[in-house]
């Protein structure tokens, strides 16, 4: 850091599992990225590029290189996943990952219907090849969950091989963990807490008021993710208490 300042809380350092933050890149041209990279690679765990981006985005093997250069895994959204899925094509999906070098993937069912044991076959196979994220929760609205069932599919997911699991928002985060207003959905929140460890977990969080309120509960080292390039120094200010919105809460630890 710039210069000292006291009761600052203690991040976990790179590379890490918890406390990291996975950013949510939509179609950032390389000189962006560059741009991104020299601010805020220290602060970025891994980055998404989000749901089916990877298909229509230029220079797409160039963009790969410079976050592997800065040292930053990178995997394609779990709606590419689904693309190819539904076409019946999990082994292209496959070949394409060794065709970018990818080492990591993310396995949904947000936009499609998988039977949840297949689902978990895909998690299983996937793992043998990459680390694989999932992803529980619907990108429909009308789709609500019950508490029970979300550790359920989450315990599920972990024992079929994922290393994390992403609690569905969205890029909006007005989903799944959260109500339409963007508010958080708490006892779920809560619920799940009591049976699936936070470190294996990443929460969706792309307002400002959404990552407070999980930095809040689980302290300054929780997963976040789907943040934007842009939020990224933000962010790091909330975690270390040195933004407004969570300015009191590390003070007296």
């Amino acid at each position: 850091m710039n210069y000292a300042l006291n009761n600052i809380p203690e991040r976990t350092p790179k590379p890490r599992s918890s406390g990291m933050t996975m950013v949510m890149d939509k179609g950032l041209s390389l000189r962006q990225v560059e741009d991104f990279l020299e601010v805020s690679a220290e602060y970025t765990d891994i980055v998404k590029l989000g749901w089916a981006t990877s298909y229509v985005t230029p220079n797409l093997k160039e963009k790969l290189n410079l976050y592997k250069q800065a040292g930053i895994p990178v995997y394609f959204g779990g709606t590419l996943f689904e693309a190819f899925i539904i076409r019946n094509q999990y082994d292209d999906y496959c070949r394409m990952l060794d065709t970018f070098g990818l080492q990591y993937a993310e396995v949904s069912d947000g936009s499609i219907t998988i039977e949840h044991d297949l689902k978990c076959e895909y998690i299983s196979k996937l793992s043998k090849q990459v680390t694989v994220i999932s992803e529980v929760g619907s990108k429909d609205v009308q789709k609500i969950f019950a508490p029970y069932k979300w550790i359920q599919l989450m315990k599920a997911e972990l024992e079929a091989g994922s290393w994390k699991v992403i609690a569905e928002a969205r890029e909006s985060g007005n989903v799944g963990i959260y109500r339409d207003s963007g508010e958080v959905r708490q006892g779920l929140v809560d619920e799940i807490l009591t049976q699936i460890p936070a470190e294996t977990i990443i929460w969706e969080a792309p307002q400002k008021a959404q990552q407070t309120w999980f930095i809040k509960l689980i302290g300054t080292n929780v997963n976040l993710g789907n943040i934007a390039p842009a939020d990224m120094i933000p962010l790091e200010t909330l975690r270390l208490g040195l933004r407004s919105d969570t300015f009191d809460h590390f003070l007296n630890q």
